[in-house]
């Protein structure tokens, strides 16, 4: 083997050198050799950094939240109706695995692709928020005494559940190829798709439904240790979608020859897709309704919030709904001092406000 192999195999690829990264050549994919991935400084999407420090800034775990009150009402056979048993279960059903399958795109996927420093920061705090989250339903199950069996398979079990987590995983099939070749509109059109499936579908469309359906329990004073942490778990994703549609919208700008007429158009079809699958699986949570919740205002809802998704992709709105539940606004809102299960502070930083 030649010296100067030798030498590049034992360091792992690295080159002696003396030129310096400058921010102006970093893109978001696509760096190659003319700029390290291994600096995080000199930073040009300032963006990025600061959705790190934010999420660093509202770090939580689970086991922070007592269950007590929880266990005490889901022990009581008077205390919901077996319809309100079944949302609940479904939800943690859901919401299970969905975590987990964020997780394992955002390492296997997004993290490979993405090959600029500063957005792999946010990546690696998404991820280990994303534990964090699978944690959180694992400590719920375990403390209401379900079958965790049952919660954790709920999505190969459950036709309407499955097919969520079919649509987005299939975007990861094309990613996962070791020919995948970003440098093609074919390949960088995938990755999108792929992100859009994750951060503005799975993130913010999929999630929401069940975030309203758990938190109206919350409104009513009912399984306040579950909503305090599924409301910790909403700013998550919150920030989370914001920087997944941020991200999306960069690589965008920088490649806008993959934007094309025609591929806008599918993604607004793949949205619309998603819209009907997450109303299936409204219907089959909600048969009866509860809390003055149904199927019919749900899809009012997911239809307003794929608007908004919409919109911020610089898309155009496809449903003109209102939304049904402004008090979720209120939730989302992180300047409140108190939430209202009136169960703790949920200004749960450990540093700076976040600004939205």
């Amino acid at each position: 083997m030649p010296e100067e192999s030798k030498q590049k195999e034992c360091s792992g690829g690295l080159r002696m050198t003396r030129d310096r990264v400058s921010a102006d050549r970093k893109r978001i994919i696509l760096n190659g050799r003319t700029v390290d991935v291994n600096q995080l400084v000199p930073i040009k999407y300032k963006w990025a950094w600061h959705f790190y420090l934010d999420a660093c800034a509202n770090h939580w775990m689970p086991t922070e939240v007592s269950m007590q009150r929880d266990i005490e009402q889901w022990k009581n056979p008077q205390a919901f109706t077996d319809d309100e048993r079944h949302v609940i279960k479904r939800n943690l059903g859901f919401f299970s695995t969905a975590e987990t399958l964020v997780g394992n795109n955002i390492v296997l996927s997004i993290y490979k692709m993405v090959d600029n420093p500063e957005c792999r920061q946010y990546l690696l705090r998404q991820a280990f928020e994303e534990a964090i989250h699978v944690h959180t339903f694992q400590y719920i199950a375990e403390s209401l005494s379900l079958d965790e069996t049952e919660i954790f398979n709920m999505y190969r079990e459950n036709k309407e559940i499955y097919e969520k987590d079919e649509f987005s995983m299939s975007c990861t099939d094309g990613i996962m190829d070791v020919t995948m070749d970003l440098t093609t509109t074919e390949g960088l059109q995938k990755f999108i798709e792929n992100l859009i499936a994750f951060y503005v579908v799975t993130e913010g469309i999929f999630f929401y439904s069940g975030f309203v359906t758990m938190l109206s329990f919350g409104r009513q004073n009912r399984m306040p240790g579950v909503c305090e942490q599924i409301q910790y778990i909403l700013r998550d994703e919150s920030i989370h979608m914001n920087f997944g549609i941020q991200l999306i919208n960069t690589i965008i700008e920088e490649n806008p020859y993959c934007w094309t007429a025609e591929f806008k158009e599918y993604m607004i079809q793949r949205i619309k897709r998603a819209v009907e699958l997450e109303c299936a699986y409204a219907q089959e949570c909600l048969p009866r309704g509860v809390l003055g919740l149904n199927a019919t205002l749900l899809r009012e809802y997911v239809q307003y919030i794929a608007d908004r998704r919409l919109e911020k992709l610089n898309l155009p709105q496809q449903y003109k709904s209102i939304n049904p539940f402004p008090w979720m606004s209120e939730v989302i809102d992180l300047k409140k001092e108190k939430n209202f299960f009136e169960t703790r502070v949920t200004e749960y930083q450990t540093g700076g406000a976040l600004e939205w």
